[in-house]
């Protein structure tokens, strides 16, 4: 009888070890992760409800409890940069996880569509044609720059779980990286020399809204028309999934919380170059929310500025121009920086093949604005303009060290009077101005640059950096 006792018992134990859950940590935290130095550093995953976990990590070890659907987060105090791969140990009741190979550094998130998805050099995506490729993943023996790429996932509500591993960058394995995240990361890591890691999480031919939190799209009673666009979509409206409000940022951004990062990467907009007007608002609204969800303050921002393109069905070739416009505005929020691409689109492809310029380019910002470095990161930015005579005066920030043409007539400046109808206009350098004027605007009120979907725009200062387009109406 109590041979029989202690046998259920036993029995019962097992079944009751058997579902009890092991110890998990979240997908980030796996072999080969990159930590953020100098910040609080979140480390979270599952358990059994109630069941105690600790971490251990470069000399700290931390615990928390699991609350009531087994969710446990502890907080990391501020890491030093190390280069030298180290175990983090997370251990319950029942199992312990070691990850090894764990680095500090500087930690970035690349999101956006197709021109940041756009790789390295990997034959799954043939349109993505990089220049130079072969040479750049013969040279890529970086084993400090590591990158996490989110498997895409749309969902309804906030995931909790995405799906990814951590790769270190070798030439065997950069071919499937984001260009332009790899070619930031190698900048970064030649110029402060600590471990990189970035976070891709991409998805081709994607709208803005589809990234936006459910809170982000409820703050703002005039974003109620983005739901209802998608209601009416037909059942086989081919971007059913990809296109849902929401539906990128609960299965692809939610789960990434809340990781600690550095900053944010971006390169999106022709999605949505349509309706350029409605991008103002939603593109501010979602950097705000970003930062909200982070909870890491206002964490740098970054992004890609459309580079020259000429789309198919826009006969009045100037929605790229308005949706540039729509991200240039987002720079009155703090923490932010635009790279300038409009001289090296290409107008017959979408997907532009120097990265190495963007990453740079975002690089820039990333040294001057974050890492404290003294590096030019802007092109000439418009200030304003002045009618002198027949022509117009047009001034510059980010011009103190000259402005130039590239070695040809500056292009793709135009001129408008009251009528408002623009004309081509012929324009020259003036120390740190341009002169713009045509014969056939006599009494000038506006001047615009670039302001076209595609345009041989070739102004820049002399750091080498291009201006953005500008326009000084608002018709």
């Amino acid at each position: 009888m109590i041979k029989s006792t202690l046998s259920g018992l036993a029995l019962a134990l097992g079944a009751a070890a058997a579902l009890r859950a092991d110890v998990a940590l979240a997908p980030l935290f796996a072999d080969h992760a990159v930590l953020q130095q100098g910040k609080i550093v979140p480390v979270w995953g599952k358990a059994d409800p109630g069941e105690h976990v600790s971490v251990t990590f470069d000399g700290q070890s931390v615990g928390a409890t699991a609350d009531k659907d087994g969710r446990w987060v502890i907080l990391l105090t501020a890491l030093a940069p190390s280069s030298t791969g180290a175990e983090m140990v997370a251990s319950g009741r029942k199992n312990t996880v070691t990850l090894r190979d764990v680095l500090v550094g500087e930690v970035w998130l690349c999101s956006g569509q197709s021109n940041m998805e756009f790789t390295v050099d990997d034959p799954r995506h043939p349109d993505f044609q990089l220049q130079n490729a072969a040479e750049e993943v013969a040279n890529a023996r970086f084993p400090l720059i590591r990158f996490f790429k989110v498997a895409p996932q749309v969902a309804e509500s906030p995931a909790d779980g995405a799906t990814g591993s951590w790769t270190s960058c070798s030439p065997g394995t950069v071919g499937a990286f984001s260009a332009v995240g790899y070619f930031f990361a190698r900048e970064i890591h030649r110029s402060i020399g600590v471990p990189i890691g970035v976070i891709t999480s991409t998805w081709n031919g994607t709208p803005v809204e589809a990234w936006m939190s459910p809170a982000a799209l409820a703050g703002d009673p005039s974003f109620a028309v983005v739901r209802a666009r998608w209601n009416r979509a037909p059942p086989d409206y081919p971007h059913r999934n990809s296109w849902e409000p929401a539906g990128l940022f609960n299965g692809m951004i939610n789960p990434l919380l809340p990781y600690a990062l550095r900053g944010v990467l971006w390169y999106q907009g022709e999605s949505n170059a349509v309706r350029a007007g409605e991008y103002r608002r939603l593109f501010a609204a979602m950097i705000t929310a970003w930062r909200s969800h982070l909870g890491q303050g206002d964490i740098p921002f970054f992004w890609v500025q459309l580079a020259g393109y000429q789309p198919p069905n826009d006969p009045g070739g100037a929605e790229w121009a308005g949706l540039r416009e729509a991200q240039a505005q987002a720079l009155s929020l703090p923490g932010t920086g635009m790279a300038v691409a409009i001289d090296i689109g290409d107008p017959k492809n979408i997907h532009p093949h120097n990265k190495q310029e963007v990453g740079r380019r975002l690089a820039l910002i990333a040294k001057s604005k974050v890492y404290g470095r003294t590096v030019d990161c802007s092109g000439p930015v418009f200030a304003g303009a002045e009618r002198v005579g027949s022509a117009m005066r047009v001034r510059f920030e980010f011009a103190d060290n000259g402005l130039t043409a590239a070695g040809k007539p500056l292009q793709s400046f135009e001129l408008s009077g009251v009528d408002r109808k623009f004309y081509p206009a012929a324009a020259s350098i003036d120390r740190s101005a341009v002169l713009v004027q045509s014969p056939k605007v006599p009494e000038p009120v506006a001047v615009r640059y670039a302001w076209h979907d595609v345009q041989d725009a070739n102004l820049y200062n002399g750091a080498g950096l291009p201006a953005a387009p500008f326009r000084s109406d608002d018709w």
